[in-house]
């Protein structure tokens, strides 16, 4: 499975595209889409065809996007929300499913704890992928998003499995425990 990982940015959008078969993770490239200094439409417009132009290079299967966390500032935080609007029209236009992950989930997922620093999550995706050099923080950044997609996925997807039978028997999971 190929997965697609996206850290949206209005100046700056990461991508990250790796490959998963079984437990091993393969590299398969990553970058960043910057947009030039212009109106917020233009910027929306190369984000769209940057991501559509991704997706139409590498084929992923999936993809997974970076959420917007509440800055200091909420003009910052409405415009990284329409950053990542556009980044997710075109995964959603291109009939990919997308999975959504809060900083803390990446961290977790990549460094085993939701406080690591940028440079901890580069190291780790170094590590993890077997690269020859640190990728660039916005690339890392969206590998990491995948490498978390992909760790995910299989815990995801086995929840998703016994979920009807649990709720047949009238179970539910609340608070991270099991309750009847």
């Amino acid at each position: 499975m190929k997965i697609l990982g996206i850290d949206p940015g209005l100046r700056t959008t990461g991508f990250g595209v790796i490959h998963k078969q079984g437990s091993k993770l393969t590299y398969i490239a990553s970058g960043t889409i910057k947009t030039i200094d212009g109106t917020l439409p233009e910027r929306l417009k190369t984000i769209l065809a940057g991501v559509s132009e991704i997706v139409r290079t590498y084929q992923p299967d999936c993809a997974a996007i970076e959420k917007v966390f509440v800055n200091v500032n909420p003009q910052s935080t409405l415009l990284l929300g329409q950053a990542r609007g556009a980044a997710i029209c075109a995964l959603v236009a291109a009939d990919l499913a997308v999975a959504e992950y809060t900083a803390l989930q990446v961290k977790q997922g990549v460094v085993g704890h939701g406080r690591a620093r940028k440079e901890q999550v580069q190291d780790m995706v170094q590590r993890l992928l077997a690269l020859s050099g640190l990728p660039g923080s916005d690339a890392a950044d969206a590998l990491g998003v995948a490498i978390c997609h992909a760790h995910s996925g299989d815990t995801l997807a086995t929840l998703g499995a016994i979920a009807p039978g649990l709720a047949k028997k009238g179970l539910r999971v609340k608070g991270g425990r099991l309750v009847g």
